[in-house]
């Protein structure tokens, strides 16, 4: 029987669609190869080939824009958003418009030509993670700025272009988008009604069910969402509350980049490297303005969400806003838990499927 699963915290309503459950083997993921051997100008000793450096973790004195760094970030050469100039909002008839400022920056996750971040050792998604985190924090500096998202696209079909280098994006905006601020709300309103944060409560529910966890470290956790919109979804939060992605700390940082790797490991070996996005939902930026999100740092938690493009969205779900989901979260943890990876240092759960 399918079931109608509302997500807790924006509100939306899934349809678990059970009578159609898919397993991996069931979805058709097509991969293309597209690039040109030799043409990747995110690889070292091309760095003259990228916009100029913006940040890097390099080794000891090694010049920028030059060979001897780990993570790279440059700015989009064909960026969505441009950083100069001003907001300059204003009317035109009854429709709102402003310039398009904002920063478009590519983090380069490897020197090497690494398609996909599931390859990288643990270490250096830990260097990724510094400089998503360094980047977060130097961009909240510029008062013009409100929201900053960071996201990946791996493959085609998710919008990965024909270079296959792996590496994430970054947005700087001048607003806050509309889904934030669905996630925003709908957190206020738990934490006035319940004084607790909705995310460490369903972490903590999570934990203690554990028929959705996929892995798990003392400061973080991979699960399938209970109201997933799309099959083998993902999220990685911390255990411990916090708004603020720029925050996390050392050993948070580690134990994310232990989960993250396992994660896309198994969803990579269960499903044969599908496309898919992840995106970054941290708190937005906070500026001093009577009345705004005065309770963010009680009742937001910053979050990582993972999605596999395995399903298409057509008229219903365009039309509705309710997504079609043929795997329950339950079969796809279940699914995922059973999965062997190098990782180590992931603590083993009890299959619950």
């Amino acid at each position: 029987m399918p079931e109608l699963r509302k997500d807790p915290v924006v509100g939306r309503w899934m349809i678990i669609a059970t009578e159609r459950a898919k397993r991996p083997t069931d979805f058709e993921v097509g991969h293309s190869q597209l690039e040109e051997p030799g043409s990747c100008p995110f690889c070292q000793g091309r760095e003259m080939e990228t916009s100029p450096e913006i940040f890097a973790l390099r080794e000891p004195h090694s010049k920028p824009n030059s060979a001897g760094w780990d993570v790279r970030v440059v700015s989009n050469v064909s960026p969505i958003l441009r950083i100069e100039g001003d907001i300059q909002r204003r009317a035109k008839g009854m429709y709102d418009v402003m310039h398009g400022l904002g920063a478009h920056e590519v983090i380069i996750e490897t020197p090497e030509h690494i398609q996909n971040m599931a390859e990288l050792d643990k270490a250096q998604i830990a260097r990724v993670l510094t400089a998503y985190a360094q980047r977060l924090n130097d961009l909240d500096r510029d008062p013009r700025f409100k929201y900053v998202l960071i996201f990946k696209n791996h493959g085609l079909a998710a919008g990965g272009g024909n270079i296959l280098h792996t590496r994430s994006q970054l947005i700087a905006m001048a607003v806050n988008p509309k889904l934030i601020k669905e996630e925003l709300l709908g957190a206020q309103r738990y934490f006035e009604y319940r004084e607790r944060c909705i995310f460490c409560d369903m972490v903590q529910q999570e934990l203690e069910t554990g028929e959705r966890i996929v892995v798990e470290t003392d400061t973080m956790v991979g699960f399938c969402p209970y109201a997933s919109p799309f099959p083998f979804e993902m999220w990685v939060l911390p255990k411990r509350h916090s708004p603020d992605f720029g925050k996390i700390t050392e050993t948070e940082k580690w134990d994310m980049a232990t989960v993250l790797k396992a994660s896309l490991s198994k969803l990579s070996q269960a499903l044969q490297n599908p496309p898919y996005n992840y995106v970054l939902h941290t708190a937005p930026f906070r500026r001093e303005k009577m009345g705004y999100w005065k309770t963010i740092e009680e009742d937001f938690h910053w979050h990582l969400e993972i999605m596999p493009r395995l399903t298409k969205v057509a008229g219903f779900e365009w039309g509705s806003g309710v997504y079609i989901n043929p795997t329950p979260p339950e079969e796809a943890a279940a699914y995922l838990r059973k999965l062997e990876t190098s990782d180590g240092a992931v603590k083993a759960r009890p299959d619950h499927g």
